[in-house]
This record gives C-alpha cells, sequence and structure tokens, in this order.
C-alpha cells in the first residue's frame, strides 16, 4: 500500500489502484472503461466504512477494488447524471445494498432510485469521516464535488469533481442544456473562492492536478468561453 508521496493519480484502464494514505481516510483511485472514467473508494480507517464515487463501469473490477479495502460498502455517491458515470451502478447497488446519493437535479436521471438527493451544503458521513457536498451547475443541472478536509493535516483540502474540474479547465459545455457561464461561475465562487492552492483535485477523468496549478489560468478559460 502507498504513501503520501508515492501517490498520483495517474492511473488506466485495467492498470493498478492508485492508493493515497490520509491519517483518517484512504483514498484509491482506479479508471475503467473505454472512457476511461475514475473510479475512488474511500475508506475511514476508524471504522472501515467505505464510500464509492461513481460507479461508472465494470462492475467486476469495481467488486474487486471495494475488496482491496474492507469488503463492505455502504454508500455510492454519483457526481452527475451522465451514462459514462452510471453504468456499473445498478451492479454495484444490487450486490452490496449501499445507500445511494446524487444532486438533487439528476437524481431522476439515474438507473437506480436515488435514495439521498443532494443539495449544495449537505454533508456525507461514512465512519468517522464527512464530506461536504459543492453543487456546481453547468456541466449538468445537478452535478456536485465532494470535499474531504483533513484534520490530521492542518485542514488541507481533498476535492472530488467529477467532470466539473479538470487539469486545464472546466468540464464540457457545449451541449444542449449546458451552461459555461453557469459552472464557470461556480467553479469560481464555489470552489476557487473557498478552498487554498493546496487543495488537492480528483476529477472524473484522467490525472489529478491541485487549485494553485489551475487558479492563474481562470481568466483565460473565461475569455476562450471553455
Amino acid at each position: 500500500m502507498g504513501t503520501p508521496s508515492d501517490y498520483t493519480g495517474d492511473v488506466s484502464p485495467g492498470g493498478p489502484t492508485d492508493v493515497r494514505e490520509l491519517t483518517h481516510l484512504v483514498i484509491r483511485k482506479i479508471a475503467v472503461s473505454e472512457m476511461s472514467n475514475n473510479v475512488y473508494l474511500l475508506t475511514c480507517r476508524a471504522t472501515g466504512e467505505q464510500l464509492l464515487i461513481d460507479a461508472a463501469d465494470e462492475p467486476g473490477r469495481l467488486g474487486h477494488l471495494i475488496g482491496e479495502g474492507t469488503g463492505d460498502l455502504g454508500h455510492v455517491v454519483t457526481t452527475h447524471q451522465h451514462w459514462d458515470h452510471v453504468r456499473a451502478l445498478p451492479d454495484v447497488v444490487g450486490a452490496f445494498g449501499a445507500t445511494t446519493y446524487a444532486g438533487e437535479e439528476d437524481a431522476d436521471a439515474l438507473p437506480v432510485d436515488v435514495v439521498v438527493r443532494l443539495v449544495h451544503g449537505d454533508v456525507i458521513t461514512f465512519g468517522d469521516c464527512t464530506l461536504d457536498v459543492v453543487h456546481l451547475r453547468g456541466h449538468t443541472p445537478g452535478s456536485v464535488a465532494l470535499a474531504y478536509s483533513d484534520p490530521s493535516d492542518g485542514g488541507h483540502m481533498h476535492l472530488f469533481t467529477g467532470d466539473s474540474l479538470f487539469p486545464g479547465g472546466i468540464g464540457n459545455t457545449k451541449n444542449p442544456g449546458q451552461s459555461f457561464d453557469s459552472l464557470i461561475e461556480d467553479v469560481t465562487t464555489r470552489v476557487f473562492d473557498v478552498y487554498d492552492d493546496s487543495t488537492w483535485v480528483y476529477p472524473g477523468h484522467g490525472g489529478d492536478t491541485t487549485l494553485g496549478a489551475e487558479r492563474p489560468h481562470l481568466p483565460e478559460w473565461r475569455e476562450r468561453g471553455w
């Protein structure tokens, strides 16, 4: 198992799990499917309770990932409704009986019943760990990010952003129903204006980044419109 200095966030479909060990939380990251979707398993070290972010595809592989932790799964959060992030959701929920969470505006589009409909400012608790819910409108109406503050590291933030924020820009807003203005506004006021440069960003596809690496480019993103 890795240490914080070993973790890179670079994963590929079919490749090994990248593991980040924090004092109270273990973060496991894999990529699945031809879309190279990132899936994150969060394990509370004190209780073993687990939460999965985006049951995107390959349910057998996700079952193996869950087994790399404690083997149980109590919670599944879907960051947004798009098909490539939900293909394994029915199988995972059926196999583990996990409680389902999604943003209020996206919940009805998911292929399972959503037990907890999330709004901005909600808190999700699993074991001794908590995640703050950040509603980011624009890529989909109900997209959410999840923020974890590490209490043993001066409140260092870990932010799981789905398809709303990536290295190099915000998520796609070119399709009908999407809004660049909404997403850039929410990402600015609810992410960059709230969290500091050391915040680690775990996106829905590809490698990780930090807010410090991306902050200087906000004016460029606004000017180019994507």
